[in-house]
């Protein structure tokens, strides 16, 4: 079967209004339907999805979740974005709201991770055109390295539109 992406994920997490304000306020996701304080359907701000994201209430007992730490699980999901400018914009909310986790440079991608109010870890990324992708990106794709964003705005321009759904020349 040839799957070409993820269509939209679905969170158990404990508090659904908690989530939909960091989605919605930190992301940028909209609510495209609410059952109450039971579940919740958003979607990206330049999706054309009925929804990205469902979100499933447990409440405020549920544990944490173990995954990669103590169970199988899942580690993340990543969302692209159009611009490094949009990246950067990225950046700054997540690190206003306390959620930046990360950030890395994989040659082909330039990648910031966050967690969301339960933990649950994402990656938001924004990839090399393919026309841009270069010997030094390529060999980069193969290590991964601190994300100097205003290095890459320098390199590639701020307003570059991604490479959206391409990260290397062999899937082109």
């Amino acid at each position: 079967m040839p799957i070409q992406r993820l269509n939209h994920a679905v969170l158990y997490v404990r508090n659904v209004e908690k989530s939909v304000a960091f989605y919605t306020d930190v992301l940028g996701f909209r609510t495209v339907m609410q059952m109450g304080t039971a579940a919740a359907f958003l979607q990206a701000s330049a999706s054309t999805n009925d929804h990205d994201l469902g979100l499933f209430q447990l409440g405020d007992a549920a544990s944490p979740s173990d995954a990669g730490r103590t169970t199988v699980g899942m580690y993340h999901l990543a969302w692209e974005v159009q611009t490094l400018g949009d990246l950067a914009d990225v950046a700054a909310a997540l690190t206003s709201a306390g959620a930046l986790v990360g950030a890395s440079d994989h040659g082909s991608t330039k990648s910031l991770y966050g967690k969301d109010p339960d933990g649950l870890e994402f990656e938001i990324v924004w990839l090399v055109p393919l026309d841009l992708l270069d010997a030094t990106a390529i060999e980069a794709s193969s290590s991964i390295g601190p994300l100097d964003l205003q290095a890459e705005i320098d390199r590639y321009g701020i307003d570059t539109a991604s490479g959206i759904g391409v990260s290397s020349p062999a899937h082109a």
